[in-house]
């Protein structure tokens, strides 16, 4: 599981009447462009620490993708914001940060979002806005919240918008996570006139303003370590790994046994319900799998060749250790 690399504010929309329910720490930062290697790595690290804390759920880390995303995007999710902020603040992290600093560059974002449909990752493309409103205008800006809300909604592909409000003695932003179907529907607002006609009358009230773009696929079985945009042969690799194993034993103990011989069951039916039933256990076995390679399944174009070949060469023993076990059934 990543985690913020810089020890900047953390902004969250969880209430202390919410702090038992999960939420999801989003973290936005810049990396050297020749160091994104070493970043990866590091990752690695910061995913090893966070996966032993309480409450741990799952995470995902998102490569960039210029032009249109030029900064790594973590997601962790937790089981409350308490046990994000544990995280956040534990001596664990705070040292693996202190060695990662020469490699990032300017200000980076942290924001715990409380989770529900509309506070979700997209499967398409998102903003990340975060606003400081200057001491006593928090009116001002409600009202002209609610105008930049009635005018982002006409626009086409709109999906939808999450607020979260500051929380005093944690972070002072107000944080808007606006979702977009396509990117080109994202930037047709984002660049609109109307848009930034309402930003000029924010500068009335906004000390400082920060806004950043994720794409990302949000695969539902490889999540991890990147692995929304990892090389299309090695999400082939991992899925004939995990699929293969679930298709042998659902056939050799229920597809023939049960099915066919038992019940009559014509081969196309039977091969159909052996199908579904891949698929359907594939939601668990897909992500337990995608969890243990996340260190190879990295974006193209920043794996190295010893990570590759090493990714291959335990891939390709696994199905030959696969090949061996079940050449002894019966």
């Amino acid at each position: 599981m990543a985690s913020s690399p810089t020890a900047s504010p953390v902004s969250t929309g969880v209430g202390s009447s919410a702090a038992t329910k999960p939420v999801t720490l989003i973290t936005q930062t810049r990396v050297l462009p020749d160091r994104n290697d070493d970043f990866a790595a590091w990752q690695q690290q910061i995913s090893d620490a966070v996966a032993q804390f309480p409450g741990f759920i799952d995470h995902q880390v998102i490569p960039p993708n210029p032009p249109s995303q030029i900064d790594w995007v973590i997601v962790q999710k937790f089981a409350s914001a308490d046990d994000a902020q544990t995280w956040l603040r534990s001596p664990q992290r705070l040292r693996l940060i202190e060695t990662v600093q020469p490699l990032l560059v300017g200000h980076d974002d942290i924001h715990i979002i409380q989770d529900d449909d509309a506070a979700k990752p997209p499967d398409a493309v998102s903003a990340v806005i975060s606003m400081r409103i200057a001491p006593g205008k928090e009116d001002a800006y409600r009202a002209w919240g609610q105008r930049i809300a009635a005018a982002q909604a006409q626009y086409p592909g709109f999906q939808g918008f999450k607020l979260n409000p500051p929380i005093p003695g944690v972070q002072e932003d107000w944080v808007t996570i606006l979702q977009f179907d396509t990117e080109a529907h994202l930037n047709a607002w984002m660049t609109a006139p109307e848009r930034l006609k309402l930003l000029d009358e924010a500068n009335a009230f906004t000390t400082e303003t920060h806004y950043r773009t994720v794409r990302s696929g949000f695969d539902q079985w490889f999540r991890v370590g990147g692995a929304a945009e990892a090389p299309v042969w090695k999400l082939n690799m991992l899925t004939l790994l995990a699929l293969y194993p679930v298709v042998f034993l659902f056939g050799y103990f229920v597809q023939t046994p049960i099915l066919q011989r038992q019940l009559g069951w014509p081969f196309w039916l039977a091969l159909f319900a052996g199908n579904l039933s891949g698929v359907v256990i594939l939601n668990w076995v897909a992500p337990w799998v995608s969890h243990r390679f996340g260190w190879w399944l990295q974006p193209a174009g920043s794996e190295t060749q010893e990570r590759n070949w090493r990714g291959i060469a335990i891939v390709v023993a696994l199905y030959g250790v696969l090949l061996l076990v079940f050449s002894r059934f019966p």
